[in-house]
């Protein structure tokens, strides 16, 4: 069928509309059915989202089905109606009475479905393109002019060689590729899941496994999705290993990176949650990308550091093997206190810090120089959460030694510095001479 054949079609419709007759009374009663439900939206959306804010604690995803049905209640509230009136004049009348209200009921129903499914395509231009795309194959298929339309849109095409290009194919092409690519995130994340929930696997090789079987879904959904359209790959073989040539210069960092991540998840020398040095970023390791490692800080940044530099730089990592963090203090006293009970002091106001740990790994003090106004001591304790910061309880161990030295009478030293005139008398006597008379 041709555009001037559908155009025909739709000149033909209108002029049927506007003839009184039945399927004028049901164009009637549509129009009364979305006033009515344009009004049920309004009330009803108000009603839903005051009973959401009068009630606390929803999760994000909650929130989200909420919003999204707070802006199709007015579809909702006409498929329930249209529905409604649909039955009830199938009962009273012809059934070709209420043919046009029985296929707007299921438009609206299907415009619901495909925009509630649609949610799992997380890129928003690509779910706008889907949700479209399915909302218009919808209407025409129920309309009954899907395969006119598909021969009108399939006449606008380019031929080039046994290539056939048209706006049918690239109409498809989307469509395809986005339910297909949708298809993979959810089997990925189902999968991803799974793997993460076992206690038996680390998290290094969960990472690796799941990065694995995203790489494989996602290629087998495009490759998939283009066959589907029917796109022959073959003839792309020869120009795609000239591509993969010129790129492999020109991504050689991004190259670099992908494989320093590969190495990192099969060595093992990190995984989430370790905490790690790297030159001034001190931080715990958030996820594992394919380019970058995401690093989280005390103060609330996040550092997306290149996985080549985790390979190349020197890392600290200070929960590789155990979670056991030993840490240094240092401290002076008076010469004037018994050393012997300094050390016993600071070992028991150590201890009596939360963080720090206790037997096996008890406090340790000891003498580390005579300086020139205090006996110099280091004191050494243990942790195992350095998640929890390095800063503060450094300084909560500080308060502590100073809560019992001043209770016990010690005192903590400072430079201080006497000035001391000698031969005063001497002088004054100088100066009384060569006063004048």
């Amino acid at each position: 069928m041709s555009v001037d054949d559908i155009y025909t079609m739709i000149v033909s419709f209108a002029q049927s509309i506007l003839t009184p007759g039945w399927r004028q009374n049901q164009i009637l009663i549509v129009l009364g059915l979305v006033v009515i439900c344009w009004v049920l939206h309004r009330v009803s959306g108000n009603m839903l989202e005051n009973w959401v804010r009068a009630r606390g604690g929803w999760s994000k995803w909650q929130l989200r089905v909420v919003v999204q049905l707070r802006r199709r209640l007015g579809l909702i509230w006409y498929a329930v109606l249209a529905g409604s009136v649909y039955l009830v004049m199938q009962q009273i009348t012809w059934p070709s009475r209420s043919y046009l209200i029985g296929v707007t009921a299921t438009l609206a129903l299907v415009w619901v479905c495909i925009a509630f499914a649609a949610r799992l395509v997380r890129n928003r231009p690509m779910r706008r393109l889907v949700t479209w795309g399915l909302w218009i194959y919808a209407t025409l298929y129920l309309l009954g002019v899907a395969d006119e339309v598909s021969t009108a849109l399939d006449d606008f095409s380019i031929d080039i060689g046994e290539f056939h290009f048209s706006l049918l194919t690239l109409i498809t092409a989307v469509v395809a590729i986005g339910a297909f690519l949708t298809l993979a995130r959810v089997v990925s994340g189902a999968t991803a899941s799974s793997i993460r929930r076992n206690e038996d696997i680390s998290p290094s090789m969960q990472e690796l496994a799941v990065k694995g079987i995203q790489i494989v879904l996602y290629g087998f959904a495009f490759f998939f999705a283009v066959k589907a359209v029917g796109i022959d790959l073959t003839g792309l073989a020869v120009f795609s290993g000239a591509i993969g040539v010129g790129l492999g210069f020109g991504l050689q960092k991004v190259v670099s990176n992908l494989v320093s991540g590969v190495i990192i998840l099969l060595d093992k020398s990190i995984k989430p949650g370790d905490v790690i040095s790297l030159g001034e970023t001190f931080g715990w390791i958030n996820s594992l990308g394919a380019r970058y490692v995401s690093v989280v800080t005390r103060d609330g940044k996040e550092y997306l550091i290149p996985n080549e530099d985790l390979i190349t730089g020197q890392v600290v990592n200070w929960s590789h093997s155990d979670d056991f963090v030993r840490l240094d203090i240092y401290f002076g006293t008076s010469y004037a206190d018994d050393p012997h009970l300094v050390r016993k002091l600071a070992i028991e106001a150590a201890s009596g810090v939360s963080r720090v740990l206790g037997p096996p790994k008890v406090p340790v003090c000891h003498i580390v120089g005579f300086g020139d106004s205090s006996i110099d001591y280091i004191l050494r304790f243990w942790i195992r959460d350095p998640t929890g910061g390095l800063t503060n309880i450094r300084g909560n161990v500080y308060l502590a030694l100073w809560d019992k030295f001043k209770e016990n009478g010690f005192s903590i030293p400072f430079p201080q510095r006497e000035v001391r005139i000698l031969n005063e008398q001497m002088t004054v006597r100088s100066a009384a001479e060569a006063a004048p008379d």
